[in-house]
């Protein structure tokens, strides 16, 4: 009986795999050319209870596919002892996946970069004797293989390939090595060629890909990274065009303004892909996340990897970006038969206007775009008369009617609030020793720090002893330092310095106040992520480095660089775990002292009621780092404030984008709030736990939820469509309508007034429709306001929800 229950499941799983083909126009499942639209979630950026809500908030904005890396760092943390549980539960997140009928692009890499620490790789391979990362080094090439086949062979032991009837239907090896590989010479070529023989011998039945990188082989699938890939191709012609990276936004540095895309921007490059010729598109990021505990890299990657996201960090829609790219993506699945059957036909319509065709059999879609990054303009297409505004495309199904234009957003946006819980937070403290205060050792110069430390912590203390003879003018002169340093003599803090994003490495002149007789000075050194990206990233230091000289002595300057140094790799708040709970009551706790370095600041508290989710007000405190019921939360550092200089009043969308185009938050913290995951938190009694560096006030802490209480939405003439309104909370409803205005209304979302031309009583009918409801759609009558002089009419509302 057994043997014919197990014949059966293999039946199943045979008549349910699925076969995965290309050609020169697109990917082929089970032998039907596919438009993928696809996107990249990382699993160690949300938590698992995260998971469904995210995958399934994906599959509604239209995705096919969900993209992520695979983090060997935190799969194998020591060389062949595997991690895949929590956050890190691979196997459980691509079921998931599978369950909500999407499919999967797996990119094993194992470097990913993606602003992780140490771009994925683990720690311990720098260890590894004679070891030279991705190029042609035995050593390396012997510990990729086998983190690679160990996931290769959980993803078949789970039945999870497309061809054993799972969600996977691509895999990568390596990432952007065509950033890197002028660096390796010939060494990077054969490197190159050697793993993409080791994944094709994977034997997995489905394509693998390398992107960035346009010399491989010929059965790998070369693919497309960058804000815009309108007009590249693969290397050959009988492999697809496909984009592995379309950049969403960006991520934020400390000490950096806020990064965002414009969606009007992301839809015209999405459209001018596959207008002209794309068919698998991946955004990268569509959910960034959060990277939690120690797992930024960067360095100077701040804790929130938004990434202006479809989905924010939270896992909730980021309006309009998510509704407008969900209305593109139906566009084009509706036109998806008609597109990949034939090859378009280009024709120009204008200076800086085209068009692409695509006929099949009795379809016609049609794409219209105007790349003028200025000028709006008019075009003639088959005889009709289209508008078209600069820097976008409209799409035509059926060549006559417009059913998509990237730059007239119709979808709903909101404003989304931070609500203070105002939580009476009682706090307790505990200092951190200055200098030696457990195990530690000695060494005649300044060593490395992560050679150091392993990175089993930020934190490396160096400490020496030095005699002064007087009183007088001293400063300590660091030749090089990355990226944190604070400074103590005596066991008083002198200073704090830092490098940054731009500046890396640094030199310090630090005054310092020395007394009569012997001297302690103690150097704490932090870093904030290692390096994730470019060529030998191995061998990147951290940091001090170089020469360390007292000048100002009486008897001239003194060299501390090869005299005895004593090092302790971490702090003693790290080494009794003072952020958990039985950690915290190994010491006792004091009342709480404000502005002071190296502090640990303890407190009790309620989760915030409800469902939204949370986050953690520290816009108080200067720099460290944050812990809930023992799992932390991320380095926060909200005194790195950014520059108040570069931020534009407003954002253009038109024009070709980058990181440092539309920023916000000029001369305020690069990141405030922190976010702390509902499933990390017990209704009562839950205990939080902060290291403070350089000295903060934690005081004016506060828990924030995150929720959406206004909507908007517009349509215009030009583009006619019904208005659609819906409330984000499952349990919230329309409780009220702020605005509604037919004509040219003025303002955004949140702050729309009435413009010169306005027709009267329309509330009223909006009313009607939604007040109560959680949803509603009604269709504008542009008839009803002439508006004489107005060059396009359009109706903006407002609502409100309400719980």
């Amino acid at each position: 009986m057994w043997l014919l229950s197990l014949a059966l499941v293999l039946l199943l799983q045979l008549s349910a795999a699925q076969n995965v083909s290309y050609d020169h126009r697109s990917l082929i499942l089970n032998g039907k050319r596919r438009i993928l639209l696809s996107g990249s979630v990382h699993y160690p950026r949300a938590t698992p209870e995260m998971w469904p809500g995210i995958i399934q908030k994906a599959k509604e904005g239209g995705l096919d596919v969900i993209e992520t890396y695979v983090f060997w760092d935190r799969h194998e943390p020591s060389p062949g002892q595997y991690y895949f549980e929590g956050r890190y539960d691979l196997v459980k997140f691509v079921k998931l996946v599978q369950q909500a009928g999407l499919l999967m692009n797996l990119r094993i890499g194992p470097y990913v970069c993606a602003e992780w620490n140490l771009g994925g790789f683990p720690i311990w391979l720098r260890d590894i004797p004679h070891i030279v990362f991705r190029t042609d080094n035995e050593p390396f090439k012997k510990y990729m293989q086998s983190f690679l086949t160990k996931i290769v062979n959980m993803m078949k032991e789970e039945n999870l390939f497309a061809s054993q009837g799972g969600p996977i239907i691509l895999a990568q090896v390596e990432n952007e090595y065509g950033n890197v590989d002028s660096h390796y010479g010939e060494a990077g070529v054969r490197y190159i060629n050697w793993a993409a023989e080791m994944a094709q011998a994977q034997n997995t039945g489905v394509p693998w890909i390398m992107c960035a990188q346009s010399k491989v082989p010929e059965y790998i699938i070369d693919t497309c990274n960058g804000m815009y890939c309108d007009g590249w191709n693969p290397i050959l012609y009988k492999k697809p065009t496909m984009w592995t990276e379309s950049y969403t936004g960006w991520f934020t540095y400390y000490g950096w303004p806020i990064p965002h895309r414009p969606v009007e921007d992301i839809a015209f490059a999405v459209a001018r892909f596959f207008e002209r010729g794309g068919s698998f598109h991946n955004y990268y990021m569509y959910f960034g996340g959060t990277n939690f505990g120690r797992t930024s890299g960067g360095p100077y990657v701040a804790s929130s990897y938004d990434y202006d996201a479809p989905l924010d960090e939270y896992g909730m829609q980021h309006l309009p970006k998510w509704g407008h790219l969900k209305d593109l993506h139906e566009t084009l699945k509706l036109g998806e038969e008609v597109i990949l059957s034939s090859e378009g036909q280009h024709s120009e319509l204008g200076p800086n206007q085209e068009a692409h065709v695509y006929s099949y059999g009795n379809g016609c879609v049609a794409f219209l775009a105007n790349v003028d990054s200025m000028n709006d303009t008019v075009v003639e297409f088959r005889n009709v008369s289209y508008s078209l505004p600069a820097w976008s495309v409209s799409i035509l199904l059926d060549c006559k009617t417009v059913a998509f234009n990237s730059a007239k957003v119709k979808s709903q946006s909101a404003v989304v609030s931070m609500s203070p819980s105002k939580s009476t937070l009682s706090w307790t403290s505990f200092d951190e020793p200055v200098g030696i205060s457990g195990s530690s050792f000695k060494a005649k110069q300044l060593l490395e720090q992560m050679e150091t430390t392993k990175d089993t912590s930020d934190y490396l203390w160096y400490t020496t002893s030095v005699e002064a003879t007087g009183t007088g003018s001293t400063w300590l002169s660091i030749e090089s330092m990355r990226d944190v340093v604070h400074i103590f003599v005596n066991g008083q803090f002198q200073s704090s310095w830092h490098t940054s994003k731009s500046v890396l490495y640094n030199s310090v002149e630090a005054p310092i106040t020395l007394a009569p007789g012997s001297n302690t000075i103690a150097l704490l050194s932090a870093t904030v992520g290692l390096q994730n990206f470019g060529a030998f990233i191995e061998t990147w230091s951290a940091g001090l480095s170089g020469s360390l000289i007292l000048k100002g002595l009486p008897g001239g300057d003194q060299n501390l660089s090869k005299q005895e140094w004593t090092y302790q790799v971490g702090l003693k708040g790290e080494d009794l775990k003072l952020f958990t709970v039985e950690g915290s009551r190994s010491v006792n706790w004091s009342a709480v002292s404000t502005e002071k370095p190296l502090t640990w600041y303890m407190t009790e508290f309620d989760a915030p009621p409800g469902d939204d989710p949370v986050a953690l007000d520290l816009a108080s405190m200067g720099k460290g780092q944050a812990w809930v019921n023992g799992q932390s939360i991320g380095r926060y550092w909200p005194a790195y404030k950014a520059a108040d200089s570069v931020c534009p009043e407003s954002c253009d969308y038109r024009g070709s984008y980058d990181q440092n185009k539309c920023l916000t938050g000029c001369g305020q913290s690069s990141q405030r709030w922190y976010h702390v995951p509902r499933s990390w938190m017990k209704p009562r009694g839950n205990l939080l736990v902060l290291f403070e560096e350089t000295g903060g006030d934690p005081s004016s802490i506060d828990f924030v939820t995150r929720s959406t209480n206004v909507i908007c939405a517009r349509v215009y003439e030009s583009h006619p469509a019904s208005v659609k309104l819906w409330c984000p909370g499952e349990k919230q409803v329309i409780s009220q309508i702020r605005f509604a205005s037919l004509g040219n209304p003025e303002g955004s979302c949140g702050s729309f007034k009435e413009g010169s031309c306005h027709t009267n009583d329309l509330s009223n009918t909006v009313e009607k429709a939604c007040v109560g409801q959680r949803s509603c759609s009604l269709a504008p009558d542009f008839t009803i306001s002439a508006c004489p002089g107005v060059r396009e009419k359009f109706l903006a509302v407002e609502a409100l929800c309400s719980s």
